[in-house]
C-alpha cells in the first residue's frame, strides 16, 4: 500500500479564509495557488515536490450549499492523498474494509473519493497529483 498513496495535504478548518490567507500566504510567505471566495483557500507549501494545506470555513461551506458538512470538521483536519489509479484503489480498500460516504466521482477540480478513518477524520483520496496534471491548482495560478 505503500507505494500506492502519496500525502497530499492537510486541510484545516478555520474561523476566517481570509484572516489565514493572510496569515499563510503574507505573514509566511507561502504560495496561495487556489482562493475561490470566503469558503475555501489552498497554500502550496515546497514548489512542485510539496504539498498543500488546504483552508475551509465550515459556516462559508454551509452558507454555499454543503451539505456533507458535519459538527466534527468545524474543529478537525482533514487528510488527502493522491493515487494513480482511484477505482482500482478504491476496490481494495473496500475490500480491506474502509468505508466510503463518497466512492469515486468527478468533482469540477479532480475525480475523488471521501472517507473516514476509525476516529472519525475524514481522509480523502483524489487520482493523480495536484498542479502536475492540469488540473484546477495547476489552471488557478
Amino acid at each position: 500500500m505503500q507505494d500506492k498513496l502519496r500525502l497530499e495535504g492537510l486541510t484545516l478548518t478555520v474561523a476566517s479564509v481570509a484572516k489565514s490567507v493572510e496569515f499563510y500566504g503574507g505573514t509566511l510567505g507561502l504560495e496561495v495557488a487556489y482562493h475561490p471566495g470566503p469558503a475555501f483557500a489552498l497554500i502550496k507549501v515546497g514548489g512542485e515536490l510539496g504539498g498543500t494545506i488546504g483552508l475551509l470555513s465550515v459556516e462559508q461551506a454551509r452558507k454555499k450549499g454543503a451539505k456533507k458538512m458535519t459538527s466534527n470538521q468545524t474543529k478537525a483536519i482533514h487528510i488527502e492523498f493522491t493515487t494513480d489509479d482511484l477505482d482500482a484503489l478504491y476496490e481494495e480498500l473496500t475490500a480491506r474494509g474502509m468505508t466510503f460516504d463518497e466512492p469515486p466521482h468527478d468533482e469540477p477540480w479532480e475525480r475523488v473519493m471521501r472517507g473516514f478513518d476509525p476516529d472519525g477524520y475524514s481522509v480523502e483520496i483524489a487520482q493523480g497529483r495536484r498542479g502536475q496534471d492540469g488540473d484546477i491548482w495547476t489552471k488557478a495560478r
